[in-house]
Protein backbone atom coordinates (compact mmCIF):
# COMPACT_ATOMS: atom_id res chain seq x y z
CA UNK A 1 0.00 0.00 0.00
CA UNK A 2 1.40 3.38 -0.99
CA UNK A 3 1.79 6.03 1.70
CA UNK A 4 -0.18 9.18 0.84
CA UNK A 5 1.87 12.08 -0.49
CA UNK A 6 -0.99 14.57 -0.74
CA UNK A 7 -1.23 15.28 3.01
CA UNK A 8 0.63 17.84 5.11
CA UNK A 9 3.46 15.44 6.05
CA UNK A 10 5.58 15.12 2.90
CA UNK A 11 7.34 11.72 2.87
CA UNK A 12 10.92 11.61 1.57
CA UNK A 13 12.14 8.21 2.80
CA UNK A 14 9.53 5.46 3.24
CA UNK A 15 9.03 1.90 4.38
CA UNK A 16 5.76 0.94 2.74
CA UNK A 17 5.78 -2.67 3.94
CA UNK A 18 6.08 -1.95 7.66
CA UNK A 19 2.99 -4.04 8.36
CA UNK A 20 5.08 -7.13 7.49
CA UNK A 21 7.64 -6.45 10.22
CA UNK A 22 5.63 -4.70 12.95
CA UNK A 23 6.78 -6.90 15.85
CA UNK A 24 4.16 -9.35 17.03
CA UNK A 25 1.61 -7.60 14.78
CA UNK A 26 3.57 -8.59 11.64
CA UNK A 27 1.30 -9.32 8.68
CA UNK A 28 -1.73 -8.22 10.71
CA UNK A 29 -0.97 -4.59 11.52
CA UNK A 30 -2.82 -1.37 10.90
CA UNK A 31 0.59 0.37 10.84
CA UNK A 32 1.15 0.09 7.10
CA UNK A 33 4.20 2.27 6.71
CA UNK A 34 6.86 4.48 8.21
CA UNK A 35 8.22 7.64 6.68
CA UNK A 36 10.78 10.33 7.24
CA UNK A 37 9.82 13.58 5.59
CA UNK A 38 8.96 17.23 5.92
CA UNK A 39 6.89 17.82 9.04
CA UNK A 40 3.23 18.78 8.82
CA UNK A 41 3.76 21.63 11.28
CA UNK A 42 6.31 23.42 9.04
CA UNK A 43 5.84 27.16 8.85
CA UNK A 44 6.90 29.31 5.92
CA UNK A 45 10.69 29.58 5.96
CA UNK A 46 11.08 26.96 8.74
CA UNK A 47 11.48 23.31 7.81
CA UNK A 48 11.62 20.35 10.21
CA UNK A 49 12.03 16.65 9.45
CA UNK A 50 9.68 14.24 11.18
CA UNK A 51 9.10 10.51 11.42
CA UNK A 52 5.59 9.20 10.89
CA UNK A 53 3.83 5.91 11.52
CA UNK A 54 1.04 5.54 8.96
CA UNK A 55 -2.04 3.61 10.14
CA UNK A 56 -4.79 2.41 7.82
CA UNK A 57 -8.19 1.19 9.06
CA UNK A 58 -8.96 -0.85 5.97
CA UNK A 59 -11.03 1.98 4.55
CA UNK A 60 -9.05 5.17 5.17
CA UNK A 61 -5.84 6.55 6.63
CA UNK A 62 -6.32 6.80 10.39
CA UNK A 63 -6.18 9.88 12.57
CA UNK A 64 -4.14 7.67 14.91
CA UNK A 65 -1.18 7.95 12.54
CA UNK A 66 1.62 9.52 14.54
CA UNK A 67 4.15 12.12 13.45
CA UNK A 68 7.16 12.96 15.62
CA UNK A 69 10.27 15.10 15.22
CA UNK A 70 13.29 12.86 14.58
CA UNK A 71 14.98 13.86 17.84
CA UNK A 72 11.92 12.56 19.73
CA UNK A 73 12.15 9.24 17.91
CA UNK A 74 15.77 9.01 19.06
CA UNK A 75 14.81 10.12 22.58
CA UNK A 76 12.27 7.28 22.64
CA UNK A 77 15.01 4.88 21.51
CA UNK A 78 17.22 6.14 24.35
CA UNK A 79 14.35 5.69 26.82
CA UNK A 80 13.68 2.16 25.52
CA UNK A 81 17.35 1.17 25.81
CA UNK A 82 17.69 2.59 29.33
CA UNK A 83 14.50 0.79 30.37
CA UNK A 84 15.73 -2.51 28.94
CA UNK A 85 19.00 -2.06 30.78
CA UNK A 86 17.14 -1.32 34.02
CA UNK A 87 14.93 -4.39 33.77
CA UNK A 88 17.96 -6.66 33.34
CA UNK A 89 18.65 -6.01 37.04
CA UNK A 90 15.15 -5.15 38.35
CA UNK A 91 14.62 -8.70 39.65
CA UNK A 92 16.79 -7.69 42.62
CA UNK A 93 13.91 -5.60 44.01
CA UNK A 94 10.80 -7.33 45.44
CA UNK A 95 8.57 -4.84 43.59
CA UNK A 96 10.93 -4.64 40.56
CA UNK A 97 11.87 -1.14 41.77
CA UNK A 98 13.06 0.59 44.90
CA UNK A 99 10.24 2.82 46.24
CA UNK A 100 12.91 4.92 47.98
CA UNK A 101 14.88 5.50 44.76
CA UNK A 102 12.60 5.77 41.73
CA UNK A 103 15.05 7.74 39.56
CA UNK A 104 16.71 5.23 37.24
CA UNK A 105 19.08 7.63 35.49
CA UNK A 106 19.69 11.15 34.25
CA UNK A 107 20.91 11.12 30.66
CA UNK A 108 22.75 14.22 29.56
CA UNK A 109 21.26 15.92 26.49
CA UNK A 110 21.70 19.49 25.24
CA UNK A 111 23.25 20.85 28.43
CA UNK A 112 20.62 19.32 30.71
CA UNK A 113 19.49 15.77 31.41
CA UNK A 114 16.50 13.58 30.60
CA UNK A 115 15.24 11.92 33.77
CA UNK A 116 14.29 8.26 33.52
CA UNK A 117 12.15 7.19 36.49
CA UNK A 118 9.60 4.69 37.72
CA UNK A 119 6.16 6.35 37.51
CA UNK A 120 5.01 6.05 41.12
CA UNK A 121 2.14 8.46 40.35
CA UNK A 122 0.52 5.45 38.67
CA UNK A 123 -1.73 4.02 41.42
CA UNK A 124 -1.35 0.54 39.87
CA UNK A 125 2.45 0.72 39.48
CA UNK A 126 3.14 -2.44 41.50
CA UNK A 127 0.96 -4.52 39.18
CA UNK A 128 1.73 -2.61 35.99
CA UNK A 129 5.51 -2.87 36.37
CA UNK A 130 5.21 -6.66 36.64
CA UNK A 131 3.13 -6.76 33.45
CA UNK A 132 5.61 -4.42 31.72
CA UNK A 133 8.51 -6.64 32.74
CA UNK A 134 6.68 -9.75 31.49
CA UNK A 135 6.00 -8.16 28.09
CA UNK A 136 9.68 -7.18 27.80
CA UNK A 137 10.55 -10.80 28.52
CA UNK A 138 7.97 -12.16 26.05
CA UNK A 139 9.13 -9.77 23.31
CA UNK A 140 12.84 -10.22 24.04
CA UNK A 141 13.57 -11.86 20.69
CA UNK A 142 11.74 -9.19 18.67
CA UNK A 143 13.36 -6.33 20.60
CA UNK A 144 16.80 -7.96 20.63
CA UNK A 145 16.78 -8.41 16.85
CA UNK A 146 16.07 -4.71 16.35
CA UNK A 147 18.71 -3.66 18.88
CA UNK A 148 21.31 -5.81 17.12
CA UNK A 149 20.42 -4.24 13.76
CA UNK A 150 20.51 -0.75 15.30
CA UNK A 151 23.87 -1.50 16.93
CA UNK A 152 25.32 -2.73 13.64
CA UNK A 153 24.13 0.35 11.74
CA UNK A 154 25.43 2.70 14.44
CA UNK A 155 28.84 0.97 14.32
CA UNK A 156 28.89 1.26 10.51
CA UNK A 157 28.24 4.99 10.95
CA UNK A 158 31.13 5.31 13.39
CA UNK A 159 29.12 5.57 16.63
Amino acid sequence: MKIPTNLKHKPVIVSENYENVDGRFAYNSDAKGLSLGLAQWNDRGKVDISAKVWRYTGEKWSRQSEEMPMHRVLDLAILICKSLSYFQEAYRFPKLYDPEKTLIDRIGLQGDAMNVSICTENPMIDEDIKLFSQVLSNDGEIIGERLRVLSRILKEMGY
